[in-house]
C-alpha cells in the first residue's frame, strides 16, 4: 500500500519537472524570459542539498526592462477601477485554490518547510487576494474635512511602479501578502523572489496573467541581491520598495533607494519574547510556545524565540517544555508526520548550528537538540529542534537572531523585570504574554516596544489589523488598509466657497 508520504514525493517530482527541464528564467511584460545566457545558479534542495534546478541571475538590463513594462503598464492599470481591478483578484484567488496541492508541493520541496504547513500557503494566499480585492473600490477613498470658508477633501492615488522583494522562509504566501494589496491599490510590481526559494513566485505570475492581470502589471526577475536586488532598489521608474527580510539588508535597500528618494515599507528580523507569568494557563501556554518557535522550522519573523518565565513555574514548566521538544518529530518535508523539515540552506545550518557552542561559551546549557538530525543522514540540512536554559539577557543567543527551531530561555522575578528583559534587545516586532490577570496582560502589552502583542495566544492574524514592526524590525504596517497608506499617496484638494478675503498686494 502506498504511503501518504509516497504519493506527495511522486506528485512533488512531476510537479518539479518543468523546473528541471530547463533554467528558470524571469516573467516580463506578460510573457516568460529566459535570461541572459551563461548568468545561471544553483538552486539547492534542503532534503540533500543537490542541485533541485537552475535558476538565471537577473541582470541590470533584465531589471530595467522588467521596471519599464511596470512603469508603461501603470497608467491604464492604476486607471481601470477598483471594481474591475476587485474581479481580476478574485480570480487570482480562485486559480491559486485551484493548484493549492502543486504550490504546496513544490513550496516543500524548494524550501523544506513540512507539507502539514505549506498545505495551508495556497489557503491563505487566496485569502489575502480575496481580502485586498474587496477593498479595491474603496482604496481611493478619503476623507471630508470642511473649513468655515473652504471645503477640504482628501484622495488617495496609487504611487505607480513598486518593488517587491519577498524572503525565502514561505515565499508564497509573504508574495501574495505584498503583491495583492499593491494590485489593487492601482500599483503595478517588480517581483524578486529570495535566490533561496524561487520557485513558486513562478507559479504566482502564471497564476496572474491566467486570471486576467495584464500585460507589465506584474514581472518577476529572478537573482541574487548584488546585481538583480540593487538595480531593483536603484531603478528610478521604481517608486517604493516593500522588502521583508534581515534588518542588515533592510539597511541597505535604505541607503540604495536614498538618491532616487523611494518610500521604503520593511519587515524585517525579530528576537520575540514570550512572557510566561506564575498564574497563566500553562497547559494552553506550553502548546503556544513550543508551536511559535518549532512550527516552520523556526524560520519565522513572528517566533517566540526567548521565554521568559517566572520563577515559581519555572522549573517545572521548562521541564515539561524539553520533553515536548525532544519529542518534536524531525523529517522529510512531505512526510505529513514531520513537524520540523530540514534547514533551507548548509550555510543557515551552520550558522544555526553554531550558536550551540556561542551558548555553551556563554556559560547557558543546551538542555535539548543542539546538533544534527544524523539518522536522516548528513547530506540535509536538518537540525534537532534546541533548548536552551540558564541563559540571561545579556548572551548572544539572547540578543540576536538564530532563525531556527532554537529557543533562549531566561528566569524573571516579576513584571517590571519581564517588561525590562522584554524590551532589552535591538528589535521590536512581536511580542507574547501569558497571564490569567487581564489588567496585567494589558499592562505588559502597552509597555513593550513591540509592533504586535498577542495576549494568551499564539501569533493569530486578523487581515484588517496592522502588521510591522519598531526599532530594527522593520517600518510601515501591513494590513487592511494601512496597505493602502503604503501603495498610494494620500493627496488634499482644497476649494474655496467665493466668501474669504483675499489678500491684495500692489492694488
Amino acid at each position: 500500500m502506498t504511503s501518504a508520504f509516497e504519493t506527495n514525493l511522486t506528485k512533488a517530482q512531476t510537479c518539479l519537472a518543468r523546473f528541471q527541464d530547463q533554467p528558470l528564467g524571469h516573467f516580463i511584460d506578460g510573457k516568460p524570459v529566459a535570461g541572459a545566457p551563461g548568468k545561471l545558479f544553483d538552486n539547492l534542495s534542503p532534503i540533500d542539498n543537490r542541485v533541485l534546478n537552475q535558476v538565471s541571475a537577473g541582470t541590470a538590463a533584465e531589471v530595467d526592462a522588467a521596471a519599464r513594462a511596470a512603469q508603461a503598464a501603470f497608467p491604464a492599470w492604476a486607471a481601470l477601477g477598483g471594481e474591475k481591478r476587485r474581479v481580476i483578484l478574485h480570480r487570482v484567488a480562485d486559480l491559486i485554490v485551484a493548484r493549492a496541492e502543486e504550490i504546496a508541493l513544490v513550496e516543500s520541496m524548494d524550501t523544506g518547510q513540512p507539507i502539514r504547513f505549506m498545505s495551508k500557503a495556497a489557503e491563505r494566499g487566496a485569502e489575502n487576494y480575496r481580502f485586498f480585492a474587496d477593498r479595491a473600490a474603496e482604496a481611493g477613498n478619503g476623507l471630508s474635512l470642511p473649513a468655515a470658508e473652504h471645503l477640504n477633501y482628501t484622495v488617495r492615488q496609487p504611487l505607480g511602479p513598486v518593488a517587491v522583494i519577498t524572503p525565502w522562509n514561505t515565499p508564497f504566501m509573504l508574495s501574495t501578502w505584498k503583491i495583492a494589496p499593491a494590485l489593487a491599490a492601482g500599483c503595478t510590481v517588480v517581483h524578486k523572489p529570495a535566490e533561496w526559494s524561487p520557485l513558486t513566485a513562478m507559479l504566482l505570475a502564471e497564476i496572474m496573467t491566467e486570471a486576467g492581470v495584464p500585460a507589465g502589471v506584474v514581472n518577476l526577475v529572478n537573482g541574487l541581491g548584488e546585481e538583480a536586488g540593487k538595480t531593483l532598489t536603484e531603478h528610478p521608474a521604481i517608486k517604493a520598495v516593500a522588502f521583508v527580510g534581515e534588518s542588515a539588508t533592510g539597511s541597505l535597500i535604505m541607503t540604495q533607494g536614498a538618491p532616487t528618494l523611494k518610500r521604503v515599507h520593511f519587515e524585517l528580523g525579530g528576537k520575540n519574547p514570550v512572557i510566561v507569568f506564575d498564574d497563566a494557563d500553562l497547559d494552553r501556554a506550553l502548546d503556544a510556545v513550543t508551536f511559535m518557535i518549532y512550527s516552520l522550522n523556526g524560520q519565522r519573523c513572528t517566533s517566540s524565540s526567548r521565554l521568559l518565565v517566572q520563577r515559581g513555574v519555572h522549573d517545572a514548566f521548562v521541564a515539561r517544555l524539553a520533553e515536548r521538544v525532544a519529542r518534536i518529530k524531525v523529517g522529510h518535508p512531505l512526510d505529513p508526520r514531520t513537524e520540523v523539515g530540514p534547514l533551507i540552506h548548509r550555510r543557515h545550518l551552520d550558522k544555526v548550528l553554531g550558536y550551540c557552542g556561542i551558548a555553551r561559551s556563554d556559560g547557558a546549557e543546551v538542555r535539548v537538540g543542539g546538533t544534527r538530525a544524523e539518522e536522516l543522514g548528513t547530506e540535509g540540512n536538518y537540525v534537532r529542534p534546541t533548548l536552551f536554559t540558564g541563559a540571561d539577557n545579556r548572551m548572544r543567543i539572547a540578543q540576536e537572531e538564530i532563525f531556527g527551531p532554537v529557543l533562549t530561555v531566561i528566569l524573571f522575578e516579576d513584571e517590571a523585570e519581564a517588561v525590562r528583559l522584554a524590551n532589552d534587545v535591538p528589535y521590536g516586532l512581536a511580542g507574547y504574554v501569558w497571564t490569567r490577570d487581564g489588567a496585567r496582560g494589558n499592562r505588559v502589552a502597552l509597555a513593550l516596544e513591540s509592533g504586535m502583542v498577542w495576549i494568551n495566544s499564539e501569533n493569530n492574524r486578523h487581515l484588517p489589523t496592522p502588521f510591522g514592526g519598531t526599532k530594527a524590525s522593520g517600518i510601515g504596517r501591513d494590513g487592511g488598509d494601512y496597505s493602502f497608506d503604503f501603495y498610494m499617496e494620500t493627496k488634499n484638494i482644497c476649494m474655496a466657497l467665493g466668501t474669504h478675503t483675499i489678500p491684495k498686494l500692489g492694488a
